[in-house]
């Protein structure tokens, strides 16, 4: 079958994941986020007896990655649902706790690659925006109903453009005209919006924008908040959550629960450790890891990539 895409920092993730499927005889790894099921076919092809969770909440990713796994389908089940939903995923499976766990944040290549799809700023579509179709607002209605305020919060928090003010008012005055119906129209008017001096640095200045739209439709920093504490709770002892975030919002998110779950709460100053306010999660590596320059070249999505990995010590 044909690949659309490569993976991000398959061999590494599959390295981090290795010692946590590798200390039992019937591991269970979530891929939260299955997209064309790469790092999952690359982990059921190493470990025989290795069984995946793949959740998605985008039915397209899901046929893809369903044709893609088919050659494993005894080993592995595909669930339609968002990663916050990972609890009520496990229990309906009758699965308890798991070895591994994997995230892949944000867009996926597959959902820039789909013009139609709207995600992409350098191509002619509807103003969709959303990972799963079959539910939620628009891009579209986003910008036609949100006030100024709202508006205003999500690209300058979402988006951290300092610029937002003017973008904004441009946005109000082109919906009461009528002119802002496609990602052209809005990418056309955030370059009217910013300053020429500010256009010539970071790249194409509707990047911003399109990040913190595609960010509050899909709730994605509200999800990975609940994620992750979530899905550190379902790992047996020894297991790991790997994480791969492409921008600094959800990298922050991550570290935030990393640094916390892996830090004692023994008060400072006492000459043993509590046993039950230890640590009950350690870093697998301290900070976070950046994709090789030689996978850069060849997959321009790896260069924004930052990973982090988490193992469970303690009950």
């Amino acid at each position: 079958m044909q690949v659309e895409h490569s993976s991000v920092m398959l061999d590494r993730c599959i390295t981090l994941l290795t010692p946590s499927i590798e200390k039992t005889s019937s591991p269970v790894v979530v891929d939260a986020t299955l997209g064309l099921g790469g790092h999952s076919f690359a982990l059921l092809k190493k470990f025989p007896q290795l069984k995946i969770v793949g959740l998605d909440r985008d039915l397209k990713a899901i046929e893809k990655a369903t044709a893609r796994l088919h050659e494993f389908s005894d080993r592995v089940t595909i669930v339609h649902a968002v990663y916050d939903e990972m609890p009520k995923v496990l229990d309906s499976l009758g699965i308890k706790n798991v070895d591994g766990i994997l995230f892949d944040l944000g867009v996926s290549s597959m959902q820039l690659d789909q013009s139609e799809r709207g995600f992409s700023y350098s191509q002619n579509a509807p103003l969709d925006m959303r990972m799963d179709q079959s539910q939620g607002i628009t891009a579209q209605e986003l910008l036609d109903t949100y006030s100024r305020g709202d508006l205003i919060r999500v690209i300058r928090e979402y988006g951290e453009e300092k610029f937002a003010a003017r973008i904004v008012d441009n946005i109000i005055e082109a919906r009461q005209a009528g002119t802002l119906k496609s990602t052209t129209d809005l990418a056309d008017l955030v370059k009217r919006s910013i300053p020429a001096p500010a256009r010539r640095v970071g790249g194409n200045p509707a990047k911003r924008t399109f990040q913190a739209l595609r960010i509050e439709v899909n709730q994605e920093l509200a999800v990975l908040e609940r994620a992750i504490p979530r899905a550190m709770d379902r790992l047996n002892i020894g297991g790991r959550l790997v994480v791969m975030s492409f921008q600094s919002l959800e990298d922050k998110t991550v570290k935030k629960f990393f640094t916390a779950a892996s830090e004692s709460q023994t008060p400072i100053g006492l000459p043993v450790e509590i046993a039950s306010l230890a640590a009950k999660f350690t870093l697998v590596f301290r900070g976070s890891e950046k994709a090789g320059d030689e996978e850069v070249q060849e997959n321009s999505r790896a260069q924004s990539v930052r990973l982090r990995a988490i193992e469970r010590v303690a009950i």
